[in-house]
């Protein structure tokens, strides 16, 4: 079976954003409307922009489906762009602090920005969306379930409850995504005060993946190590600047023994996705060595403010080199929330990816088969 991989391709004002997804075992149901469920919830979110009142983002499966199922090969999936004029778009001669405007015009000698602007837009990320949704599809089938959802906006913070469950009905019935109801009010003040000021907010997403087999990653090479492939994932979001598992940054301020959690066995509860092998805290985020040790994975994201100010910071006329204000591109005023959904669906895509490769078959079928002679022989042990 060949690895699974995700590639997209487009601009923010192309025709369309289109996602190649290779390497994804044959006979998975795939359900569009849940898929463009996801690429709605990104388009929302308080704080959103204007641009999201133009696009209505449905997914276009053009190749590797058929009658609701996965085929082999590669799929391929579109989201057209309303707003399509790349052509007809102005030039871009002065840099935004923030964004990939002047390191890609030394890059590629280009004194227009538009070159550069276009592919480096989060709009790609609809792209990545929509795989993620096939990668859900296929997670779904053994269990497995990935919640993001937002835990800070500028100062305002919200409470986790400790119930999956109850996170992930406070986060869909909330204008910010967050899992407490409670500060929903005080994310969207904070919103609000920085439309108000021309400027924008960033804030922390935590991501959450439950039903996860011990086992999925390697810690045979660096480059198979989960923990550092679902980091690069994340990161690779635009306006993303840190990721932390587990504890993140805290374990630098805490010895050993109020760090690694301990281990015992529940033979009550070998059924579960541990297979009993049961931990009173999850500071490590569900991953040691490499690997997902049956534990929920637990990630977070700072995301930092959007680059594009309505009240433009100090910048260049690139080709005059004159002082002048950076340029302004319709913007969010907070992205955090729809930052959530593009941050669950790349940790379920290398989860998808991390379990065919452990579990690898060409079908749905051998991975089930595969899945299940492991758990019978874990249980074993």
């Amino acid at each position: 079976m060949a690895q699974l991989v995700v590639r997209t391709a487009g601009e923010s004002h192309g025709p369309a954003i289109v996602a190649l997804v290779e390497g994804f075992p044959a006979g998975v149901p795939v359900d569009a409307a849940l898929v463009d469920a996801d690429l709605a919830r990104r388009q929302g979110g308080y704080g959103r922009g204007s641009r999201q009142q133009i696009e209505q983002d449905r997914v276009e499966i053009l190749a590797g489906v058929r009658r609701g199922r996965t085929l082999p090969g590669p799929i391929v999936l579109v989201v057209r762009n309303r707003d399509a004029r790349l052509e007809t778009a102005p030039e871009v001669h002065r840099p935004r602090p923030g964004h990939a405007d002047l390191a890609g015009a030394l890059k590629y000698l280009d004194l227009d920005m538009r070159d550069i602007l276009e592919r480096a837009s989060a709009r790609e990320t609809a792209g990545r969306v929509a795989a993620g949704g096939l990668a859900k599809a296929l997670l779904a089938q053994f269990g497995i379930d990935v919640l993001a959802y937002a835990i800070r906006i500028g100062g305002a913070a919200a409470r986790v409850p400790a119930a999956v469950a109850e996170r992930r009905r406070h986060r869909d019935s909330s204008d910010v995504y967050a899992p407490d109801p409670d500060a929903g009010a005080a994310m969207k003040a904070a919103i609000d005060a920085a439309r108000e000021a021309g400027d924008t907010l960033g804030g922390i997403i935590e991501c959450v993946a439950t039903g996860v087999p011990p086992g999925l990653g390697s810690h045979t090479q660096w480059t198979e190590k989960l923990d550092g492939r679902l980091a690069r994932a994340v990161m690779s979001i635009q306006a993303i600047k840190g990721v932390e598992i587990g504890l993140g940054f805290a374990v630098a301020e805490r010895p050993g023994s109020q760090v690694h959690d301990p281990i015992a066995y529940d033979p009550g509860r070998r059924d579960d996705p541990s297979l009993g092998y049961v931990r009173a805290t999850n500071n490590a985020g569900g991953i040691e060595g490499g690997m997902t040790n049956g534990q929920p994975i637990v990630l977070r994201a700072a995301m930092k403010p959007i680059a594009t100010l309505k009240k433009p910071l100090p910048s260049i006329d690139l080709a005059s080199k004159a002082a002048e204000g950076a340029s302004y591109e319709r913007s969010d005023v907070c992205a955090v929330p729809a930052a959530s959904v593009i941050v669950e669906a790349v940790v379920a895509t290398e989860l998808a990816a991390a379990l065919a490769a452990t579990f690898g078959g060409d079908t749905l079928r051998q991975m089930k088969a595969a899945y299940d002679a492991w758990r019978r022989a874990a249980r074993e042990l």
